[in-house]
This record gives structure tokens, C-alpha cells and sequence, in this order.
């Protein structure tokens, strides 16, 4: 058996993106599994493909786990944000502009997750507020 996540689109606009994720996990966990796929996202109006997105705000809960830990893709990952073990809360990172993609070489715009510490029914919900960027 395998950890049972999903990932939800509950928007996705011209601007902004909102994905929820979940798991409960059976003890497995996750290694650098892609949560938002930028290229799945809507194109602009005029056709244009999402290429990227910026971290805008965070709603999470987290029960178990040791770390919850999200990337953004590349050669080499760059990490994004780390949830703590058995927290929750909201995090606004819109007054600095949010948590821009850092990764150099390979960049590709899309955000991983990886847990570490899992174990049987251990859980995550997070809700990720991104910005769309275009071409």
C-alpha cells in the first residue's frame, strides 16, 4: 500500500492558482513528488503557458510527520518552505511579494514535496495561494 494522496485545483485564473494537497500516509511517505505541474495550469487569454509561480500565502496542517518539505524543481532542487512537525497555521508572504523560485539551472517552475519522518496515519492538508507568471 502507498500513501493516499490528492492534489485539488480550487482556482486556477488569470493571476492567481489555488492547489490543496492531502495525505495519509501509510508510513511510506514522499520523495520529490511534483504537487504543482506549472504547464497543467490555464494558459493566459492570449494563449500564453504559466512558466512559473510565486508562493503568495499557506494554509497548512500537518499531524505527524517530522518535516514536510516543499521545492522548486530543477537540476537541483532549491527548497521553497518547511512545515514543521505537527503544526498548522497561515502564512502571508504577500507583503514582500512571496516566496519567489530561486532554482538556477533546469528550472522548471513546478513545485516538489517531500516528508520526511513518516508514519502510519500520519497526515498533511495544505493549501498553497500562488501568482501565475507567464512566458
Amino acid at each position: 500500500m502507498a500513501d493516499a494522496v490528492t492534489s485539488t485545483t480550487i482556482l486556477d485564473g488569470t493571476h492567481r492558482a489555488l492547489i490543496q494537497i492531502t495525505s495519509l500516509s501509510d508510513g511510506t511517505g514522499e520523495s520529490a513528488v511534483n504537487k504543482v505541474d506549472v504547464s497543467a495550469l490555464n494558459a493566459r487569454a492570449d494563449g500564453t503557458a504559466c512558466s512559473g509561480v510565486t508562493i503568495d500565502k499557506v494554509h497548512h496542517s500537518v499531524t505527524g510527520f517530522t518535516q514536510v518539505q516543499l521545492f522548486w524543481d530543477a537540476t537541483t532542487n532549491t527548497i521553497a518552505l518547511a512545515l514543521a512537525e505537527s503544526s498548522n497555521g497561515h502564512m502571508d508572504f504577500s507583503n514582500f511579494g512571496g516566496i519567489q523560485n530561486t532554482s538556477g539551472s533546469g528550472k522548471t517552475g513546478d513545485i516538489l514535496l517531500t516528508t520526511i519522518g513518516a508514519a502510519n496515519l500520519d497526515t498533511y492538508v495544505i493549501v498553497l495561494d500562488l501568482l501565475k507568471h507567464y512566458g
